[in-house]
């Protein structure tokens, strides 16, 4: 059951009760414009593993994008109950009930999903044959991340036959998705890990296509690398996902060349104490925001930096000479990774100049099933 807001439409936001999740809603309409035309020409899945918010789909939607991306079953549950009517599963799904739940699914709504072997091709066609229904599948291949994945070329070609042969599932393309490279920090070093990417699923596309195998859907692609898929000619559609909010790690990546997505997601944090000079503590710790890319970055306040988080504390130095935050006031946190933070929260509080305008639900919270 998710808990009351921290908020309230019209409140000021310094009167917002702490730890928050705020969305800058100018920011952020930024974004989704800017990828709106940067993907023109190709279609555009956005991953809603980072905003688990229907609200945020919709919008996407409206402005342009075919759909959205799920990791997990229960994830693109939340989408369609909040009126998503195409979702692509980015992922394998394994086991009797998800299968299940997955195959309910598609009564009612477009539902895609990723297979890398042939044995669970076999449980997604009994599952859709139980459900009375037909899902398109696409396969994934390694590509480079070395995560999921069959292996480019004839083990793929293999996979995609089995799929193609099932009763109840149709061969919809393959899934070419390189994750590990999203992060890679020169932008000459995503260049060449996407070319090489390009040319396991070029190579691939083109002998299923020999082979007879319509291959309608090349799909990946992610926030950092998404022009270097868009100019491949390989890939057909895109999927990336943080854009819409960024956070610190992609801030360390290098963009030349590539459209400027601004910073629009911050945990909204309160100074609870402060012990000694040079010191000051909030309520923003380890509970409230993902520390797997490193501490939270401190916003619009130069000379102080987070530099440690305890459960329900987050430590920030301030150097010599700069104004410490006075105990009771507020501050913005930059998260180091954006999707796992947004989990932590049951509700966006979306604000434009100094003001709240919406609350959104974070209905995918959890929805790690």
């Amino acid at each position: 059951m998710p808990l009351p807001p921290p908020a309230a439409t019209g409140m000021p936001l310094a009167e917002v009760d702490t730890p928050a999740l705020l969305l800058d809603l100018d920011a952020f309409e930024r974004n989704v414009a800017t990828m709106a035309e940067s993907a023109r020409g190709l279609r555009l899945r956005p991953h809603a593993k980072s905003h688990k918010c229907p609200e945020i789909a919709l919008r996407q939607i409206a402005a342009g994008a075919v759909g959205v991306c799920c990791q997990k079953v229960s994830e693109a549950a939340a989408m369609v109950d909040g009126g998503i009517g195409d979702v692509l599963v980015s992922n394998e799904i394994v086991g009797r009930a998800k299968l299940a739940r997955l195959a309910e699914l598609a009564k009612r709504a477009r539902v895609s999903v990723c297979v890398d072997d042939a044995t669970n091709a076999g449980d997604l066609d009994d599952a859709a044959r139980a459900a009375g229904v037909r899902l398109d599948v696409l396969v994934e291949v390694d590509v480079g991340a070395n995560r999921c994945g069959v292996e480019p070329g004839e083990p793929a070609l293999r996979l995609a036959r089995a799929v193609a042969g099932s009763r109840h599932l149709r061969f919809a393309g393959i899934h070419a998705y390189h994750g590990a490279a999203q992060h890679l920090r020169s932008v000459a070093e995503r260049s060449a890990a996407i070319a090489l990417a390009a040319e396991k699923a070029r190579r691939t596309r083109d002998l299923l296509e020999d082979e007879g195998l319509e291959c309608e859907s090349v799909t990946g692609a992610g926030t950092g690398t998404f022009l270097f898929e868009s100019g491949s000619g390989v890939w057909t559609e895109l999927q990336p996902g943080s854009y819409i909010f960024m956070d610190a790690d992609y801030g360390r990546n290098a963009w030349e060349g590539f459209p400027r997505f601004e910073q629009s997601l911050y945990i909204w944090t309160t100074a609870m104490s402060a012990p000694v000079p040079g010191r000051v503590v909030v309520d923003a710790g380890l509970k409230a925001h993902s520390f797997d890319s490193g501490n939270p970055l401190v916003a619009g306040w130069p000379g102080v930096e987070y530099v440690r988080g305890s459960d329900e504390h987050g430590v920030l130095k301030v150097a010599s000479g700069a104004r410490a935050p006075a105990r009771g006031e507020k501050l913005r946190l930059i998260p180091g990774h954006c999707d796992p933070t947004v989990n932590l929260y049951d509700w966006l509080v979306c604000y434009r100049g100094e003001s709240v305008e919406a609350l959104w639900p974070v209905a995918a919270r959890g929805a790690f099933y």
